[in-house]
């Protein structure tokens, strides 16, 4: 004759079950990015910072990316000593690793409200987690091309095409 399981033995395993898939999945889930009503591409828009000591800064307007209708910063540092970013828990690694400043393309959770994320620095030494408030304004989503980086682009390619037209003249 087979041993049956008493009922209260099968309740706590299916109980310890669901409680093992909920852990995990709260220790898994990232920060949500905010859906947006933009077609997937590059955007520009402004994003104030404000926390720290107020050495340091991010570039603004800054690239925005809307990729499956969700927002998502590219935030650059004006300093190379940020290793990681913290947003709702999850934790972003900068970027850049050639040494310049540091880069991290990280969700935009909210606009036009003052959102907390976590920047850990390693500029004192030992590291610091500082907590800098962003605000990103829905007002100034822009093309890319408003982005000064874009613009120094432009400038760069224009200033060639010119030199290189100007040699084949100068040849004739």
């Amino acid at each position: 004759m087979k041993h049956k399981k008493p009922v209260h033995r099968q309740l706590a395993i299916l109980l310890s079950t669901v409680l093992c898939i909920l852990v995990f999945s709260c220790l898994t889930v990232s920060a949500q990015a905010m859906s947006i009503d933009l077609a997937d591409g590059e955007y520009s828009i402004q994003v104030e910072c404000i926390g720290g000591s107020g050495k340091a800064s991010v570039s603004s307007p800054t690239l925005m990316i809307v990729k499956n209708g969700k927002a998502y910063a590219k935030l650059q540092w004006s300093s190379s000593h940020y290793d990681y970013m913290l947003v709702d828990g999850q934790k972003y690694h900068n970027e850049n690793t050639e040494g310049g400043n540091s880069t991290f393309t990280i969700p935009i959770v909210d606009l036009d409200r003052p959102l907390s994320y976590i920047a850990d620095t390693t500029a004192m030494g030992t590291p610091h987690e500082i907590t800098y408030t962003f605000t990103f304004y829905r007002d100034t989503i822009g093309s890319k091309g408003d982005l000064p980086q874009e613009a120094a682009k432009k400038v760069i390619l224009i200033a060639v095409f010119i030199i290189v037209a100007g040699g084949i003249l100068n040849y004739f």
